[in-house]
């Protein structure tokens, strides 16, 4: 069933054709049209996620158990790339916030951490890129709470196609998109600010925040401009990806 909650008028919906073979997912190529192709032979089933850190009982839950637990919705975001591209998209899932009491976090617990899988024998960027992986990133548990911080199992009324980040991907629409991260297979929650992945390798041109601001320009671009990858059209960046009323009161 559809949220019409989050509604998108200023744009139009980005074909499924397009969205599928645009995609950014280092662990098989920095190719985003091979993207889909090479992501084809990860395997997703079964899929286990562990809950750790600081919670009242860590615990480990199948894919196919965890999404019985939380009803479904589809919701249509705006997802922006710090690249400076953008599509319009309707995810499927359910409101991280749920999630998370589910988990039942200590008292303690301010960050939430989120890594994703390493196979490098099926996923060949990571044999071949040398990137710290596996993947990791990280949002403060009020972020992790807003409304907004989607749990998603997939994209325009089917499961999520591993480009996409099979089985299980998160979605922080007020963020660039690598702050939403893919084929999530281990999530913590923890007392300090995690380190993140691209932070790391960046940390002069990628905040752990990350918060879409067309005010603030990447080291080598600006970001008030997005190119919408479904018309082709170079559109003005919404600060917050236009999601002010939503998360604007987290950073006052």
């Amino acid at each position: 069933m559809r949220n019409d909650r989050y509604r998108v008028e200023d744009r139009t919906l980005t074909p499924s054709r397009i969205a599928g073979r645009y995609n950014n997912f280092y662990e098989f190529t920095t190719d985003k049209a091979a993207v889909a192709r090479l992501a084809s032979g990860l395997t997703i089933d079964p899929w286990t996620i562990e809950i750790g850190g600081l919670v009242q009982k860590p615990f480990q839950i199948g894919f196919e158990d965890l999404v019985k637990k939380f009803p479904l919705e589809e919701r249509i975001y705006r997802l922006r790339c710090v690249e400076a591209w953008s599509m319009v998209v309707p995810w499927v899932g359910f409101p991280f916030a749920k999630f998370i009491e589910f988990c039942a976090p200590l008292s303690s617990a301010k960050y939430v951490r989120f890594m994703s899988f390493y196979r490098p024998q099926e996923a060949v960027g990571q044999r071949e890129q040398d990137y710290p992986w596996p993947y990791y990133e990280g949002l403060r548990l009020d972020e992790a709470m807003n409304e907004l911080t989607l749990m998603t199992t997939g994209i325009y009324g089917k499961p999520l196609p591993r480009q996409h980040g099979a089985p299980l991907r998160l979605i922080v629409p007020w963020k660039y998109g690598y702050k939403s991260p893919k084929s999530i297979a281990k999530i913590d929650f923890v007392a300090e600010q995690p380190r993140t992945f691209w932070n790391d390798l960046g940390p002069t041109e990628y905040s752990f925040l990350s918060n879409v601001d067309p005010d603030v320009p990447h080291p080598r671009w600006s970001q008030m401009t997005e190119r919408d990858i479904g018309t082709d059209m170079r559109i003005p960046t919404l600060k917050f990806n236009g999601y002010s009323e939503f998360v604007a009161s987290l950073y006052a």
